[in-house]
């Protein structure tokens, strides 16, 4: 089950910059979203909850979630707030995002949303520090869940997602209050160097000190690698693959998903660790915000791989 806000997308068909562009692609992301529907292309059951707009972007939304097999019915659209959207802007230096959400629909999500009955069903339960961000209502809600266990029985998968641009009427609080929703969850997800701009730590290890033993964790370092840690202390190093870069957006959404998968299949975290690179690397190679060709013969055999060979192992 994976809880926020999923908006409509505007983006350029070529890598020339949005204020160049005469037409835009039509499509919908979002980072719980997009988690999702990279956990059903896994071949997983995956809901998304959230509030969309009684308007065409809504329904687009709807409709392109549902057809990607990501469980809506939960969904709520209000009659009055618009629906999210965001606009994709290619350059020589990488893909910029801009965001026009304030207000939207997804804004006014609060803590009725604990009692829907498909939250109480699910296994895992997967936020983002970005819902946090959006509203009062929205912190509250995801504050109820990660540390007031609302739902109680389903494992809090956290992503820590720091943007800072949602943060700017209150940048003070974001260090904290995104500390606290990881200490409070059992899987937290953070960039390497996200986290040194949130909190001022440098490495994972440096990350590990600071959210404690409680959350298992999960940290990435871009090209480099990623190092998994167990609530047991045990640690897991595993370097990412080479692949072609087309566009960052949504790499980071599939790699949760990736490790996802593989936490619900009972596979050790060097597999959901060599999963989230996978998984990562075919949403690197497109423009889309989820991976668009996702095979598991191929995957399971990268996942097979001994150590040599997946250190020399090139994605196209």
């Amino acid at each position: 089950m994976c809880i926020g806000e999923t908006m409509a997308v505007l983006s350029p068909r070529d890598a020339r910059p949005l204020a160049h562009q005469r037409a835009l692609a039509l499509a919908v992301g979002g980072a719980e979203s997009n988690v999702a529907c990279a956990l059903v292309a896994l071949g997983h059951s995956a809901a998304w909850v959230g509030r969309v707009g009684d308007d065409p972007l809504g329904r687009r939304v709807l409709e392109d979630l549902t057809t990607r097999g990501v469980d809506v019915s939960a969904v709520e659209t209000d009659p009055l707030r618009p629906t999210g959207v965001y606009f994709k802007d290619p350059g020589p230096e990488g893909t910029g995002t801009y965001y026009y959400r304030r207000d939207s629909a997804a804004a006014a999500m609060d803590t009725g949303l604990t009692g829907l009955p498909l939250l109480h069903r699910a296994r895992a339960l997967h936020l983002s520090g970005i819902t946090a961000a959006l509203s009062d209502t929205c912190a509250e809600l995801v504050t109820d869940l990660v540390v007031r266990r609302a739902v109680p029985g389903p494992a809090i998968s956290f992503d820590v997602n720091y943007r800072p641009a949602l943060w700017r009427h209150r940048p003070a609080d974001a260090a904290p209050v995104l500390r606290e929703l990881a200490r409070g969850a059992d899987l937290v997800f953070v960039g390497r160097d996200e986290a040194e701009r949130l909190w001022g730590t440098r490495t994972a290890h440096d990350v590990r000190d600071l959210l404690g033993p409680g959350p298992a964790l999960v940290v990435k370092d871009a090209g480099r690698g990623a190092t998994a840690y167990g609530a047991d202390g045990e640690e897991t190093y595993v370097p990412t693959p080479a692949a072609r870069v087309v566009e960052p957006v949504g790499a980071g959404d599939a790699f949760a998903a990736g490790y996802l998968a593989a936490l619900l299949e009972g596979r050790t975290p060097a597999s959901g660790l060599r999963l989230g690179h996978l998984v990562a690397a075919a949403t690197l190679g497109t423009r889309e915000d989820v991976p668009t060709d996702l095979t598991r013969d191929t995957l399971d055999h990268h996942l097979a791989l001994d150590s040599a060979a997946w250190s020399a192992l090139r994605l196209s």
